[in-house]
């Protein structure tokens, strides 16, 4: 599957299209023998919960972008996981908190999203609330890229430049082994409470902390508005939207009983 605003439309991109490690001649890529080698010592020596923080790093090592985040898909909204820097953990709160970003994309279609320009053209149409808290924060284009398999997607891996552009197919080849990576290392990653769980794996565990913050919140919410769980995560969203923080934020108001919904 081609990915939207796939970069063999780009005439800076590799107009025979090949994604994969070996060039057409057979010749084996050596953007893609750099970047495991990267990506091997970014995390060589990593506990398993430093892992997709290191990889966050090694993503901008290696491509030209300024920040990178990775979440993990949620029931209603996305979890995250891990940024290389405050800028992309804010917009990756930014993103679950709206409901609407380029990752949201990305999972719903089941390949990489590359948003080239989010202050012109139809990039700043197609999330246009998102596009403009990304340039607000100093990010023009957002690509990302969903990490799983066709059978089912776990989150993304989303990345963030600081001026407009897309990616060439050599460093779409980069960033899918980027996340190809990620995904191993989430997949392989055991959860605190299984039988032979290391110590160091709890992080794991404590990933849903937050979002079971905002699930709690969304029920009392409910209780308040008599209203169904999609009903009062919309509402939820909307005042941290109106409030300028994020939908965390809101929900651990709620849970201290700082704020309240009431009808009308």
């Amino acid at each position: 599957m081609r990915p939207r605003d796939d970069p063999r439309d780009d005439p800076g991109g590799d107009p025979g299209g090949d994604l994969g490690p070996r060039r057409a001649g057979g010749d084996l890529d050596p953007d893609g023998i750099r970047a495991a080698d990267v990506i091997a010592e970014g995390v060589r020596g990593a506990e398993p919960g430093e892992v997709p923080g290191r990889l966050c790093e090694v993503a901008v090592e290696l491509l030209p972008v300024v920040g990178a985040s990775v979440s993990l898909r949620g029931d209603g909204m996305p979890v995250q996981l891990s940024a290389s820097n405050a800028r992309a953990a804010h917009l990756a709160q930014i993103q679950a908190t709206l409901g609407d970003g380029p990752c949201q994309s990305a999972v719903r279609d089941g390949a990489p999203v590359l948003a080239r320009d989010l202050a012109t053209g139809r990039d700043a149409g197609r999330w246009p609330v998102f596009a403009k808290e990304a340039t607000a924060a100093g990010v023009r284009a957002v690509y990302a890229v969903p990490l799983g398999s066709d059978a089912v997607y776990v989150g993304t891996l989303d990345l963030y430049r600081d001026c407009p552009g897309g990616l060439t197919a050599s460093q779409l080849h980069v960033a899918r082994l980027v996340a190809g990576v990620m995904t191993v290392a989430l997949m392989a990653l055991a959860r605190a409470d299984e039988p032979g769980a290391r110590d160091g794996e709890a992080w794991l565990n404590g990933l849903a902390a937050d979002h079971d913050e905002v699930y709690q919140a969304v029920g009392m919410i409910m209780a308040q508005l008599g209203v169904g769980a999609d009903d009062a995560l919309a509402r939820l969203r909307a005042d941290a939207f109106a409030r300028g923080c994020t939908a965390v934020d809101v929900a651990r108001d709620v849970l201290a009983h700082r704020t309240r919904f009431e009808r009308g």
